[in-house]
């Protein structure tokens, strides 16, 4: 018989502390012949990030010791920040930007010199000697300069950087053919961003190494480009949209040939460099991962028959896909358990998981498994969304209460909510929340089309999304309709305080680096996203009253509910400046407010002690608002305008 206490009090196992102790965040692993490498996060080591090597018999080793933190700024997000040679590892060291070499046994030893540079998708170029990369070029008075560039490993000019291709706004995914004849990438150009107009363009390299012959052969107005990769016997691949979904193409020729047509999501929005959902087992065999409705499967292609097969794996989330000799790596992660490090054989079609990114020292059944809805939103449109109930295996709500519904709204916002676990939903729920994980018009996994719903309305649609579906789980006597809270992060942080601002339906809020003045960030922020804002609200300045009419910091007098504000001082996405305004405005309203700002963090915390501050502070200030007991350590935090 399960104790009955209020919701949002149940006493819970999960700690801040899982968070961080023996917590990991795993990227871009590459197989290269019987050893897989792959990026490891570490919270409590400052969030350095190392390369990991494993063999098959799940032997782990550190590549890279400290101090370095393999990283690279390239797009403010980063990326590609190593690759694997035949006898050294090269990356790039987050706190100098410079490419290292490390040889096997050997100390790393600076490839470039410093200067304002960030590289990313590092690729090794045997047959030349050499590194391919995307560098960025932040030198001088000036926008960043894209450019794909050659950087020789040997002899007098080792380290310096010479350019093989220029002239676009941006570059990414440069790709070598086995022969090292054919260089194959991407590029994009002002307002666009890689989900809504890339070019590929395949080049013969010639005797010196150089680009000559340049070819578009896909993309162009309209469509969006992922992945081109060439194949062990020298095809171009590559996913396009140019049906409504990311699916799998490959040039025949001057002919680009569907590989395998289906109504699901082959590619994924480029936020990073280095991102992967297929890969080659052999010259006659793809391996890939999907997604319907942002559940991920994974499945094998026969490239001479075209028959498509999905594998039975127990993976709802399925991510960084690599390939070479017969055998793959994934990431996977379900409902239930956290992301792993798989390993799958195409010899014996079987897995088997390397590493795991996350401990759990409690029962499954303290684990609220997500259901997917849709409900009707504003003009006629259907959102989507997770439904994640308040879950606790020893505890339950009174009966006569429903429970407060906690609102998610994404970052991006072209990005999407996923089924996979996560422990942060998991903190709320074990303790008698619900959540609602919404995937708003704008999020991917529904096709273009969803896509581009948002363009010209963010701020609106977006808000108007997570609004309807709070009150769908108010209608359903699901949940509390006087204690619905939103929260998000970055654009999801934007969402957020547009709910609190334009709407009278949520009670509190939480806002993690959000946006309030979208004039201010279309002035302010970095290249990657500086003309975003066009496609999302309209080109600026010409629709600067668009701009003003959708800022919450020019409306706070309308925003009545309390709300706590996270932020990093080293933001260079969106200014703390944005958060302190706003802040002071509830301040001045008579609004209970909370500040709390992380020295040194950027747009996201990495930091242990910072990530397991602001959660309990998050849940701190909820408890406070809504008057129910708080069973953990209570966080230093100040809140405003709120008596005792």
């Amino acid at each position: 018989m399960k104790k009955r206490v209020p919701y949002g009090s149940f006493p819970s196992p999960i700690h801040t502390e899982l968070f961080v102790k023996g917590a990991r965040s795993f990227d871009q692993p590459v197989v290269f012949g019987d050893q897989i490498y792959y990026l490891e996060s570490r919270p409590e080591d400052e969030g350095r990030s190392v390369i990991v090597s494993v063999d098959r018999a799940g032997r782990r080793r550190d590549v890279t010791g400290a101090p370095f933190t393999v990283r690279t700024h390239a797009h403010e997000y980063g990326g590609g920040a190593y690759a694997v040679g035949r006898d050294s590892v090269y990356f790039s060291h987050g706190r100098d930007n410079r490419i290292y070499e490390l040889r096997h046994d050997a100390s790393p030893l600076p490839l470039t010199r410093e200067f304002n540079v960030y590289f990313a998708d590092l690729l090794v170029d045997d047959a030349h000697a050499r590194i391919i990369a995307v560098m960025e070029d932040h030198r001088g008075d000036r926008e960043a300069v894209s450019s794909i560039v050659s950087i020789p490993l040997r002899g007098e000019t080792r380290g310096i950087p010479e350019v093989l291709v220029s002239g676009a706004d941006f570059y990414s995914s440069p790709r070598i053919s086995s022969d090292g004849k054919k260089l194959a990438y991407l590029s994009w150009n002002h307002p666009m961003m890689p989900w809504d107009e890339t070019t590929l363009t395949c080049a013969e390299i010639d005797d010196r190494g150089f680009v000559a012959v340049p070819r578009i052969v896909a993309g162009g107005a309209g469509e969006s480009i992922f992945q081109p990769e060439f194949s062990p016997d020298g095809v171009l691949y590559f996913v396009s949209d140019r049906t409504n979904w990311w699916n799998l193409y490959r040039l025949e020729g001057d002919a680009v040939v569907a590989i395998a047509p289906h109504e699901a999501e082959f590619g994924l929005p480029q936020w990073v460099f280095g991102m992967s959902t297929y890969g080659f087992l052999s010259r006659d065999t793809l391996i890939c991962t999907y997604s319907r409705a942002n559940r991920s499967y994974l499945a094998t292609v026969d490239l001479k028959t075209l028959a498509f097969m999905t594998q039975d794996v127990p993976y709802d989330v399925i991510s960084n896909v690599a390939a070479d000799a017969h055998h793959a790596v994934f990431l996977g992660g379900s409902t239930k358990k956290p992301t792993a490090l798989v390993h799958f054989p195409s010899d014996t079609s079987t897995y088997v998981e390397l590493a795991t990114s996350t401990s759990l020292p409690f029962a499954e059944a303290h684990l609220s498994v997500p259901e997917a809805i849709s409900y009707p939103t504003t003009n006629g449109h259907m959102a989507h969304a997770f439904y994640y109930p308040p879950t606790n295996a020893e505890y339950e709500g009174l009966r006569d209460e429903r429970p407060p519904l906690l609102v998610i709204s994404h970052g991006g916002p072209t990005s999407a909510a996923t089924p996979k676990f996560k422990l942060a939903i998991q903190f709320f729920t074990n303790r008698g929340f619900a959540v609602l994980d919404v995937n708003y018009r704008g999020s991917t996994g529904y096709g273009r089309a969803y896509r581009d719903a948002l363009l010209g309305v963010w701020g609106v649609a977006d808000v108007e999304d997570c609004v309807y579906g709070a009150r769908a789980l108010v209608e359903r006597g699901l949940v509390d309709g006087n204690r619905l809270i939103i929260r998000g992060g970055s654009a999801g942080g934007y969402t957020t305080l547009c709910a609190l601002t334009f709407h009278d339906v949520f009670r509190a809020g939480a806002s993690f680096y959000g946006i309030s003045d979208a004039e201010a960030l279309a002035q302010e922020t970095h290249k990657f996203e500086s003309r975003y804002m066009d496609r999302l609200m309209g080109p600026y300045p010409e629709m600067k009253s668009v701009y003003e009419a959708r800022s919450p910091i020019h409306y706070a007098e309308r925003l009545s509910a309390p709300t706590i504000f996270f932020q990093g001082t080293a933001d260079k996405v969106v200014p703390a400046n944005q958060a302190e305004r706003m802040v002071n405005a509830l301040k001045k309203n008579g609004i209970p407010v909370a500040f709390v700002l992380y020295e040194g963090e950027g747009h996201g915390f990495i930091r242990a002690e910072n990530i397991t501050h602001s959660l309990a502070a998050e849940l701190y200030f909820y408890a406070r608002i809504f008057n129910f007991p708080y069973r953990d350590e209570v966080p230093v935090l100040e809140i405003a305008n709120l008596s005792d």
